[in-house]
Formats: structure tokens, sequence, C-alpha cells
């Protein structure tokens, strides 16, 4: 008898509605979103294993490596398996990660804490966050740009729920740490008991989704949608090109470049968050933003993460996917312009710049599948997305080390400034403006690259080519 887990248990029956799709996606990217919240317990582990920001900034950078090579290596193996069979091994990555590295701090061994959270946790982000994305465009062809958006926005918001929830367990586990103090710092115990509950918490969260996700029955198509229309957009094929084949298109690596620069730009402060907003308000050693109002700061930038992911990635439906990347990007340099100029004259524009940043940090995010589905077709769109990711990998250690190294040479954690952090703020500008000029270079993918048509997919070829003469 078929496992459980297998692709052919997940096919959905007559009457399931398409809407049950986006919940089942959304458990599995709210969790391991939890990725965006580690700003909150990142002075704690500086002081607990007595390290630099930069060493403490590898264990993100190492999970986000992993989440891209294993989303290279597992895109194919994950359209092959399914949708459920990947959430499944997802949660078993991403909770197992956390129970590691609480046994790494709780042992004072950073090494295993890179080894858990990062190498092991770092496999479940990657193929939990491309496991529903190949499925909810099949499901939503007319809008794919929405469909990834609703699902890939859950990301970006795991560190809503995830921010104020590890300050306030972090105030339950460590009797003498004060979320209200801006001196105050959570023990390690605390973080390693911290580690336990999430990892516990988000396998359940997670099991929810894999047990609900379906998959469309082969041939399926929304009522009304006619496949030819896609031909009428630019940019739009309705062909299709394979995972193996769109290595080897300019396209692809055009693409790569422009998501590699976005998320540079992005990650390296989104990283930095709690204590950046901190640093940017301080005089005479003492910040005036407390350490609750920092996790506070880092909710805002998730809802506006999680809002972008959906908002422009739906707009990208309307106004096509190159001119909204050229709004990421072009808006992104001005926003990084002003902020390291500007940024601390005052918490409101301080606050309201890096909303707008965060939002174009996940409205690139949550559009890129979507672009890829437009160059490259909906055959392997899960297995290019993965290898896509990788540019999420360099970028995941090109960001916070840039970001940490001008930080460690400025001064002290606790110690530093606004103009700490201008050196860096500038460099993402020339980042983003590299990012922008690849994005102007995407082309339509050559004939050449495409799979042979099936007599469906040659008949709504020819229809598109009729409606465009």
């Amino acid at each position: 008898m078929a496992s459980i887990l297998d692709r052919e248990r997940t096919v959905a029956g007559p009457g399931y509605s398409r809407w049950l799709v986006p919940p089942a996606a959304l458990a599995v990217h709210l969790s391991i979103g939890q990725a965006y919240a580690t700003s909150v317990y990142k002075t704690a582990l500086v002081k607990h294993f007595d390290a630099s920001l930069t060493a403490i900034g590898v264990i993100f950078s190492i999970a986000i490596v992993m989440l891209g090579l294993s989303a290279a290596v597992g895109g194919v193996w994950v359209e092959r398996n399914g949708p459920r069979k990947a959430m499944f091994v997802a949660a078993c990555c991403w909770a197992t990660g956390f129970l590691v590295a609480a046994f790494g701090v709780s042992i004072g061994q950073l090494w295993v804490v890179y080894l858990g959270y990062g190498v092991i946790g770092g496999i479940g982000l990657g193929i939990g966050y491309i496991s529903p994305v190949s499925t909810l465009i099949k499901w939503f062809p007319d809008r794919p740009g929405l469909a990834t958006g609703m699902a890939i926005m859950g990301f970006g918001g795991g560190a809503l729920i995830a921010s104020p929830l590890s300050t306030q367990l972090l105030s339950w586990f460590d009797d003498g740490y004060n979320p209200a103090d801006p001196k105050s710092v959570a023990s390690g115990s605390a973080v390693s008991m911290l580690f336990l509950t999430l990892g516990v918490l988000y396998f359940l969260v997670m099991m929810y989704g894999t047990f609900t996700i379906r998959v469309p029955p082969e041939g399926w198509k929304p009522e009304g949608f006619d496949p030819a229309t896609l031909k009428t957009k630019s940019l739009v094929t309705t062909a299709n090109v394979s995972a193996t084949n769109a290595i080897h298109t300019p396209s692809f690596w055009l693409l790569w470049t422009v998501l590699l620069c976005n998320v540079t730009a992005g990650i390296g402060i989104l990283e930095q968050a709690s204590p950046m907003i901190q640093d940017f308000f301080r005089e005479d050693g003492t910040s005036s933003v407390t350490v609750a109002v920092a996790g506070g700061f880092v909710g805002i930038l998730s809802m506006a993460n999680m809002a972008g992911r959906f908002v422009w990635s739906s707009t990208s439906d309307v106004v096509g996917r190159k001119p909204i990347y050229m709004l990421y990007l072009g808006g992104g340099m001005i926003c990084y312009t002003l902020l390291a100029l500007i940024g601390a004259t005052s918490t409101a524009v301080f606050v309201l710049l890096a909303v707008v940043i965060l939002s174009f940090y996940g409205g690139g995010f949550a559009t890129v599948p979507a672009y890829l589905r437009d160059l490259f077709g909906p055959f392997q769109v899960g297995a290019i997305h993965g290898r896509l990711l990788t540019a999420w990998s360099v970028a995941g250690v090109a960001g916070p080390l840039i970001v940490n190294r001008f930080l460690d040479a400025q001064g002290k954690p606790g110690t530093l400034t606004a103009s700490a952090y201008r050196p860096a703020l500038l460099t993402m500008v020339g980042v983003l403006a590299v990012g922008f000029v690849a994005n102007l270079l995407i082309r339509p993918v050559p004939d050449r690259f495409h799979e042979p048509a099936t007599g469906d997919e040659a008949q709504a070829t020819t229809a598109g080519a009729e409606r465009t003469s």
C-alpha cells in the first residue's frame, strides 16, 4: 500500500477548492520564517559564547547557505515526490536543528549550534521553502504572483510571531532577564530552552501543512482559464524548459544576479535589525530604544516583509515582473541612501525607510517564482526555483559579512552609533545598482532550450501567436 506521504495520496478529488492550498503552505512558511527573528537572541549568544558579532552571524549564514544548496539539490526530488513528503522531511530537519542547537548552547559549543541550526535546520529551510511553490503555481496558473505571494509571505511574516514569542519565552526561562531594560541580556540556558520549545511547536504546526496539502489532477486548469492568453504578455512563454536546460540560459543567470543583489542588500540589515535600531539612537553610550521596542521593530519589519511579498507579487501579475523588479532595486537604492544620510534624524524616518526596504526585499522573493514561470514555463519550475536559490546562499554569507565586518571594525556591540552603519548601507546601494542592470538585460528564453511541445501546448502557442499577430 502506498505510503501516506507519497504523491499519489495527495491528488485532490472532485470538488476540492484550490483556496485550501495556501493555508497549508503558510503553515510551513510561517514556521521556517523564524529564521528572520535570530536578531532577538543574537546579543545573548554573543555574551554566552564570548564571541564576535561575525562569529554569531555565521549561524544565520550557514542556515541560508544550506537553504540554497538543499533547495538546488533537492528541487527535482521535491517535484518527483510531491509536496507532502517534502514538507514532512522539512519539518523533521527544522525541528531537529533546533534540538541540536539547544544542546550546543547548553554545553557551550558554538560548532554544535552551527551544525544544528545552521546545517540541519538549513536543510529544513531549503526543502520547506520550495515544497509548496510548484504546487501553488500549478493550482494558480492564471495568477502565479498572487499564489506564490500568499505562501511566501508566510516566510517573511514568521518573525512577526517568532520575535515577540521568543522575547516572552526568554523572560520566562530567565527571571533576571528584563526585555524593557536595554542593558539586560538573556542567559545561555534561557536560549537553550527557547530552542527546545520552538523545535516542538514548529514541528506540530508544520505537520498541519504536511497533511492538508493537495496537488491538482493531471490536466487540471481553473474554470474559464485559457493558457493561450499568457502568450500576449511580455516575457511570458507557453513553452517549457527543463531544470537542466534552464541553467544554460543567460536569463537564468541574470535573474540569479538580480536575486543575489536584492537579497544581499536586505538580509545584511535584517539579520542586524534589533541591535541596529538601538545603535542608530544611541547617545553617550545609552540607547533611547529599549530591547522590547527593538523586538517590536523586528516585528514591524516582519510585517513589511510579509506585506511586500503579497502586495508587490500580486501587483506583478498586472504590471509585469521586469517592471516590478525595477521598482524593488531602483527604489531600494534611494531608500538605502536616505537611511545612511538621514536615518538617524528620527525614529519615524528610520522605521519608514526600513519598512519600505523590507517590503521590496520580501517582494523580490515572492515574485521570483512567477518570474521563473514566465521565462521557463511550469514544467520544472520548482526545481529551477531551487537552483536559483543558490543566489540566496551566497547572499546569506555576503550580506551579514559585509555589515558585520564594517561593524566589528567600528567597535563593540552596545557602543556603536548610526555612523558605524553608513559605509555598509552605501555599499548596499552599489550592490542594488548591479542587480538593476542585470534585470534590464533579461530576455525571453530562445526556442532551442524548450522541451518538445505536447499537442495541447502546441495548440496554445499557435493560438497565442494568432492573438498577437
